[in-house]
């Protein structure tokens, strides 16, 4: 019988990735940021009198390195680390890239789920659900869900929280 089996929150990492297109949502949010630090450089350029200094050099080139990293690394790395699962008893999450965090969340102190879906996410089918629950730690969100997986997240979180005796204090 397994802890989950005989009541107890497990310790075990969550089982559940984000969705396949989640690498893709994150790279074009990393690009976004890119870009506009390439449109600084180039003001920065047109107002300077030499813009080909070493310090636009310099910019220039730490730009053409870390962005790609950035824009491509990064996404498969979260991907990797990004895991959520739900039960009975609680809700799981890990996420991060850099510094990673593991939330449990008992079922009994949830207090409200919702879902976000961004104009990125929308147009990739994505969407957030955040589980909002009475600690000091903040909301456990659930990232780049494909949108009927995050809808019946919602769903069953709702039907389980409903069902759990609690006050969610």
């Amino acid at each position: 019988m397994s802890l989950q089996q005989q009541g107890s929150v497990r310790m075990a990492d969550p089982a559940w990735r984000p969705s396949k297109k989640a690498p893709l949502l994150w790279a074009f949010n990393a690009a976004l940021g890119w870009v506009f630090v390439l449109i600084a450089q180039f003001i920065w350029a047109l107002a300077d009198s030499d813009p080909t200094s070493w310090p636009h050099i310099a910019a220039l080139t730490a730009t053409l390195v870390l962005a790609p990293m950035h824009i491509i690394g990064v996404p498969i790395w979260r991907y990797h680390v990004h895991r959520w699962e739900i039960s009975d008893e609680a809700v799981y999450t890990r996420q991060g890239w850099f510094v990673q965090e593991r939330r449990i969340a008992p079922i009994s102190r949830v207090q409200t789920v919702d879902t976000t879906r961004g104009p990125i996410d929308r147009l990739l089918g994505l969407a957030t659900v955040t589980v909002t629950t009475a600690s000091s730690a903040g909301a456990v969100t659930i990232t780049a869900l494909d949108e009927e997986i995050a809808d019946r997240t919602v769903r069953d979180l709702t039907e389980i929280a409903a069902r759990t005796r609690g006050d969610a204090t």
